[in-house]
């Protein structure tokens, strides 16, 4: 329920990310020649981007494809919350704490308390690993939806979510079609992740009440936690998702590796190109990760 109400809150600035990571003005200016024929308005920055797409498409423009995310939203944070469980629990045992499969049946969650920082940042990164697994096509279906009616004008026009499936599966395969710009992905999960959860756990570990423990903190607290985290995760490696948009969203970069595209961008945009749209981002994150762990911790406590 934290990531479907996440998604609500932050959508529409999810779209105007994707749309100036893939139709940045320096991107348009090293294609001149097909921008000119193709008419093709340059986005100058977030708030030219979100004036445009309203405009043009109207509000609606900016949900372009909400309903893969949101249903994806929670798978992505069933796992991606199960498996930092679990990873919590192997990293335990391997430093001489209780057997995983004992613990996860004779405990309700993991005592927090007693892990390192490192220890529950590293269990962050193992759960990134396995969420991305969920994130690629999801993301896929996202963004090809959210560009395919703004600037990149001879992009397949998709009917809807089911459609931008089978016509990847059927034209470019699961692996090379579906899972498109999974390595972006991972590159991004694993080092976001490490930083989502290492932030939030640190904040809440700041917060504690001395001889209390994390059971004590309440709503503002997690908010708080929630919100850093969030600007750390896209902090920690925004390039990698500045990469998959382009990959997953530009003919042009079809074959092509994480490497490959990132070099692309960098000599043609600069490292301004591969960072384009981490501030509006960032802005959103804050309160839609402040509600993902709130609504997480609350959910916890009921179900305790």
């Amino acid at each position: 329920m934290g990531g479907f109400a996440a998604k609500l809150l932050d959508y529409p600035l999810d779209t105007v990310k994707t749309l100036l990571q893939v139709n940045s003005a320096t991107a348009q200016g090293a294609a001149a020649s097909s921008a000119e024929g193709s008419g093709a308005v340059v986005y100058r920055g977030a708030w030219h981007c979100l004036q445009h797409t309203v405009e043009n498409n109207g509000i609606r423009g900016l949900y372009k494809g909400i309903s893969s995310p949101l249903l994806g939203s929670m798978a992505e944070n069933a796992v991606l919350f199960w498996m930092y469980a679990h990873c919590k629990r192997w990293i335990a045992f391997a430093s001489g704490g209780v057997d995983p499969i004992v613990a996860s049946k004779t405990a309700d969650q993991d005592d927090d308390d007693n892990m390192s920082l490192l220890q529950l940042s590293l269990a962050g990164a193992g759960a990134g690993f396995g969420a991305a697994f969920v994130l690629t096509p999801v993301e896929l279906v996202k963004c090809r939806l959210q560009v395919q009616n703004s600037l990149s004008s001879g992009f397949r026009a998709y009917r809807g979510p089911m459609d931008v499936i089978v016509q990847t599966v059927k034209t470019e395969g699961i692996a090379r079609g579906l899972y498109r710009g999974h390595a972006s992905t991972l590159l991004r999960e694993i080092p976001g992740n490490f930083v989502w959860y290492g932030t939030y756990e640190g904040v809440c570990k700041m917060m504690t009440p001395v001889d209390g423990t994390k059971a004590d903190l309440g709503p503002s607290a997690h908010m708080l936690g929630g919100a850093a985290a969030g600007v750390g995760y896209w902090t920690a490696f925004y390039p990698a998702d500045t990469v998959k948009s382009k990959i997953q969203t530009n003919p042009d970069h079809a074959g092509k590796g994480f490497i490959e595209t990132f070099n692309v961008v960098l000599r043609q945009e600069g490292m301004r190109g591969l960072y384009r749209g981490w501030g509006i981002t960032a802005a959103r994150a804050a309160p839609a990760h402040a509600a993902i762990f709130a609504v997480y911790e609350y959910s916890l406590k009921l179900m305790s």
